[in-house]
């Protein structure tokens, strides 16, 4: 089945490839502005599919798109949080030799130089300094959790402000003594990974550096705990992002009625598609009739699963995404992208191993180090100068000097001149996407990805299909995180689905 996913394209006009963070409205507009521009061209094509009739978006305020905008930018984030396992927040780091960095050195520079020659007066002045102890409470006390109440009570008393502006004026602050109190809790309270960085203030003795020092390792303990507090919500979260993220789309369908036209082509499609082959499955050897009326029945189920394996086949430069998938258009992609390494590289193994496999059958590691070179050979595939043509061609020469050099310590046959000229061929023809062998791994991949999807919520992942051995690790992967993000997007926009679906398998 998977093997006709980009067999139905539409040619749809335009361009269209937002970022979540731009938003959702704003990406439904680009996408709609691209298609009514081209459909205005003056060489129309016969191929060319239109948008679908709808209502007209109707007029909306400043306010109103403000607002919107606002609601969909914290949309992008709370979904990102949910969907991405391994998001977090990290330091903000200046370019160098960029204006904002040259602008936040000289104000920094400004403020310690000032801070300096206060603590430098004779007597000193600590207003400067007051302050500085004053932000760095406060910092110290939001690092705690509702239970730390003894810690709470050391730093409310040893850092009370204006006990330290009395003993400022009398000449009797202790400012070595404050903070040898301040590293002391910042030692208790930061993560692991940052005792080191801790460990070093206690090195300084001078006072405006030592501060410094404080303050820049504070920041890093607050992405710290931003961190950890997106991994403790993050269970929390998934319900109220569903339920936010609903909200937050009726909204934005509200406002422009048509921002489920292109889903709907998509879904019709799936169903179209579905329907074809099981038609075709269902027809006698003779081409009669059906042998049975159930045969051509639908499931919604299906036609959706059916409908997200075809985002990893999509022509992103040609059709618009559609609008319930546009905040993953770019994780779909990537996706896409780890698929098509993945097809070349089963089918490099594949034809490797077929070919060698009696001589390199009882070199267990042979398979492993391959793959690792072939892997290395593609990394360049994201890159628009990429060919894979000549990509091939290196890797046919690589293979089959790994594979003599195995041959040459197994103490088999060597290679013969004709076997590796045949090899070479082999795998340069997976240039092809209509390559037999690349075809069969394709159409394996794409079965083990349908197989996992449709196994619901369960754990344990389906059998790897035979001759996807090598690349068992890298496959799983890929489709943890492809159904990962299906079902998160399903329970977001299922009624959506359902309405849709009802409607079209109605007709079908």
């Amino acid at each position: 089945m998977s093997e006709n996913l980009d067999k139905s394209h539409i040619n749809e006009a335009g361009e269209s490839k937002p970022d979540s963070e731009q938003g959702l409205e704003g990406a439904l507009e680009r996408s709609d502005e691209a298609l009514q521009k081209k459909v205005k061209s003056d060489s129309p094509s016969p191929q060319r599919v239109g948008r679908p009739h709808s209502s007209p978006p109707r007029l909306v305020t400043v306010e109103e798109l403000l607002e919107t905008a606002k609601g969909v930018t914290n949309m992008a984030l709370a979904h990102e949080i949910v969907v991405n396992g391994d998001f977090r927040i990290n330091a903000v780091e200046l370019a160098e030799g960029s204006l904002e960095k040259r602008v936040k050195e000289i104000v920094h520079k400004a403020f310690w130089d000032c801070l300096s020659v206060q603590l430098s007066e004779d007597p000193p002045t600590y207003d400067h300094a007051i302050k500085l102890v004053g932000e760095i409470k406060e910092t110290l006390l939001s690092f705690l959790l509702p239970g730390h109440t003894r810690l709470r009570d050391q730093i409310t008393e040893v850092l009370d402000l204006d006990l330290i502006k009395q003993e400022a004026e009398n000449g009797a602050l202790d400012i070595a003594k404050l903070a040898e109190f301040i590293i002391g809790m910042m030692g208790t309270l930061c993560a692991p990974a940052r005792d080191e960085e801790v460990k070093k203030l206690k090195d300084i003795k001078e006072i405006v550096p030592l501060f410094r020092a404080i303050f820049s390792v504070l920041d890093l303990m607050k992405v710290d705990m931003a961190n950890f507090a997106i991994t403790s919500i993050r269970p929390h979260l998934m319900q109220q992002s569903v339920e936010y993220e609903r909200k937050k789309f009726q909204e934005v369908l509200e406002k422009q009625p048509n921002s489920l036209d292109f889903v709907t082509q998509w879904l019709e499609e799936a169903s179209n598609d579905l329907l074809t082959q099981k038609c075709k499955h269902a027809l006698p050897a003779g081409g009669g009739a059906a042998g049975s009326g159930d045969a051509a029945v639908l499931s919604p189920a299906s036609v959706q699963n059916y409908a997200y394996l075809k985002l990893l086949k999509w022509d992103h430069f040609r059709r618009p995404f559609p609008e319930t998938v546009l905040m993953d258009q770019s994780r779909f992609q990537e996706l896409q992208l780890q698929l098509e390494q993945l097809v070349i590289l089963g089918s490099v193994l594949l034809v490797t191993l077929s070919t060698a496999a009696p001589g390199i059958s009882g070199h267990a590691d042979f398979a492993e180090k391959l793959k690792m070179t072939v892997k290395i050979l593609l990394t360049d595939m994201r890159l628009p100068s990429f060919r894979l043509e000549d990509a091939l061609t290196s890797i046919g020469e690589k293979v089959c000097l790994e594979v003599s050099g195995c041959l040459s310590l197994c103490g088999s046959p060597p290679f013969s001149i004709n076997k590796e000229a045949a090899l070479k061929g082999q795998v340069q023809a997976l240039a092809s996407p209509d390559d037999p062998i690349r075809r069969i791994v394709e159409s394996r991949v794409f079965t083990f990805l349908e197989t996992h999807l449709a196994s619901g919520h369960q754990k344990l992942l389906p059998t790897v299909p035979g001759g996807l051995g090598p690349i068992q690790k890298e496959l799983e992967e890929v489709a943890v995180k492809f159904v990962r993000l299906v079902n998160y997007n399903k329970m977001v926009f299922c009624p959506y689905y359902d309405a849709i679906l009802g409607k079209l398998l109605l007709r079908s």
